[in-house]
């Protein structure tokens, strides 16, 4: 009894932790983070100006299927552990979206998502989780290698060829790799139980080389739907703020941007805020763009992606329970 009463405690401390430090991270990025540079009132303002307004709506009505998508990502992975219906992944990823908010580089999603299993063995979910973010990652240096060679071809092909084969070779071994790990995660598994200091959490990783050739292809086709989508509204959001390009521009400067932020660490307690701004305007400069729209735009793809649903797993937050018991679905 008293366990039970600790365990309701903590988990009720623990909620009330995870909301106020939500809203106060929340107030940070809206109205007084430094590194926004623009108010969240300019920004407003500056969309219901244009007279692309309607790109906000439909770069909002696709917030559903970005998250969406994660969630049948994670349905997919969590089938190792136990049955898992659609919604409860949902609720999973809401619940480690918020908690992610609020940590460094995202931890809190691992915490988010396992606490919302029923298995007793619920840190082996370490693995799963660890292969849909791992598999996220695949799908943005796919994508963002041919908006990186784009760049290279226009820009620097005509004085420095052999450079720019340099770097196409060495994109085509980074994505070789990557591939070849995914489909193969069991060398990532042994390469970890190589190592001494980290042998102790090969338990929590095995789960990732059970994983066959079909549900790693299936979850990295999913992977890129969400990554087209998430492409898709940053777009949407650039024409609202003035970025006029043509559609390859868009599509590579947009991806090349995804693939730098991704590959520059951040231990950012704002969800990598600042990293994917500062990389979104360094590659839209080199197309002559205007830093101040897509810096608009791309704080406006944060807010609707990571504030807005930050705000929305609150819900689910101070819904979660504890359970102990292995199973069910």
């Amino acid at each position: 009894m008293n366990i039970t009463r600790n365990r309701r405690f903590l988990l009720t401390t623990g909620k009330i932790v995870v909301v106020l430090l939500t809203l106060y991270f929340l107030y940070l990025a809206i109205f007084t983070a430094p590194d926004t540079l623009l108010t969240w009132r300019r920004i407003l303002q500056s969309a219901r100006q244009s007279d692309y307004t309607f790109m906000l709506i439909l770069s909002a009505l696709l917030i559903p299927a970005n998250w969406g998508l994660e969630a049948w990502k994670w349905q997919v992975l969590g089938q190792k552990l136990e049955r898992i219906s659609y919604l409860r992944a949902f609720r999973s990823v809401m619940v480690g979206l918020t908690l992610g908010f609020i940590t460094p580089n995202r931890l809190g999603d691992y915490a988010g998502r396992l606490l919302e299993l029923k298995s007793k063995e619920r840190l082996e979910g370490i693995g799963a989780v660890f292969m849909g973010r791992f598999c996220q990652l695949v799908a943005t240096v796919l994508v963002g290698s041919l908006g990186l060679l784009y760049f290279a071809v226009l820009l620097y092909w005509e004085n420095y060829p052999a450079i720019c084969l340099s770097v196409f070779f060495l994109l085509l071994v980074l994505n070789a790799a990557m591939l070849l790990l995914l489909f193969n995660a069991r060398a990532m598994v042994a390469l970890v139980a190589a190592v001494g200091p980290l042998r102790r959490f090969t338990k929590y990783l095995a789960i990732m080389g059970r994983y066959t050739f079909g549900e790693m292809n299936r979850v990295l086709v999913l992977s890129l739907l969400r990554y087209f989508v998430f492409l898709l509204q940053f777009v949407l959001l650039l024409i609202l703020f003035e970025v006029r390009l043509n559609p390859v521009e868009y599509i590579s400067g947009v991806s090349t941007a995804f693939f730098l932020k991704s590959v520059v660490p951040s231990v950012s307690l704002l969800s990598d805020l600042g990293v994917r701004e500062l990389s979104a305007m360094y590659v839209f400069g080199l197309l002559g763009q205007e830093r101040l729209q897509v810096l608009s735009a791309s704080l406006s793809l944060w807010l609707l992606n990571i504030v807005v649903p930050s705000a929305v797993g609150l819900l689910f937050v101070v819904r979660l329970k504890l359970n102990r018991r292995g199973g069910g679905a």
